[in-house]
């Protein structure tokens, strides 16, 4: 279960001309591991996230995840990505745990599995004392983590995290990173986009960092760190890297 990103482009017209949000994106995220895409506000993100489940069509490249190709599969891409977006979940009306639960069944999942689930992921995010409170009451914390549990009750050969740990307190923050590393050692694997560099750096595996939809560094957080001149942290890395980028802009 291979996600391989291949030259990806895509542009946007404007009226003051081409804004270009991918340019020749490449990069692979294997089965069982955490894969970080670390950058900025409007660094391409989450453009690229909806290009792997088909809301966008690239202007160029490919998509391929198990060997499907997603670009001319939009609909299949759905089914073998789950996805927690930036943005907050319509659960309007829903309490956390049946908004789970839903989703545990929408993804095939059978009733008791589906509910047995959501509880376990109700229980290792310590929500509990919100599970069962309609979503109008709920604070931007439990609700991004219920937003992550509906991504993971029934992962997706793929599992895209847009920013799952915005507005999330440290305590909970810890428990969302232990399934997270739980998912990928199940066999899915994890697309995780953050511009948290610290949370960055022990959370996963692989980082690719993009800067103005370019990728300007990839590998392991130690090989990132590796040379003999580079800087004792990724934050510090990050922030190099990317004024040297707006320099070569």
């Amino acid at each position: 279960m291979t996600l391989s990103v291949s030259h990806l482009q895509r542009t946007f017209p404007t009226r003051h001309g081409p804004v270009h949000a991918n340019v020749d994106l490449t990069l692979e995220v294997p089965a069982g591991h955490v894969h970080g895409l670390l950058g900025h506000n409007g660094a391409g993100k989450t453009t690229l996230i909806r290009q792997l489940v088909g809301l966008l069509q690239p202007t160029a490249g490919e998509i391929h995840l198990d060997g499907h190709d997603l670009v001319a599969r939009p609909a299949l891409a759905r089914r073998l990505i789950s996805v927690q977006a930036q943005g907050t979940v319509p659960i309007s009306g829903l309490p956390p745990r049946k908004a789970i639960e839903l989703v545990g069944r929408l993804r095939g999942l059978p009733r008791a599995e589906s509910k047995r689930r959501a509880a376990a992921l109700v229980d290792a995010l310590d929500i509990g004392e919100w599970a069962d409170r309609v979503s109008q009451t709920l604070s931007g914390g439990v609700a991004r983590l219920t937003a992550f549990a509906m991504a993971v009750v029934a992962p997706g050969h793929l599992v895209a995290l847009d920013e799952p740990t915005n507005d999330v307190d440290p305590v909970r923050r810890q428990l969302l990173w232990r399934q997270v590393r739980e998912v990928a050692d199940a066999g899915a694997a994890v697309l995780l986009v953050t511009h948290n560099v610290r949370e960055a750096e022990t959370a996963v595996d692989r980082l690719t960092i993009l800067d103005h939809g370019r990728v300007i560094a990839g590998g392991s957080p130690a090989e990132l760190l590796s040379g003999p001149d580079a800087p004792r942290s990724l934050e510090d890395l990050y922030i190099q890297l990317t004024q040297q980028a707006e320099v070569t802009q």
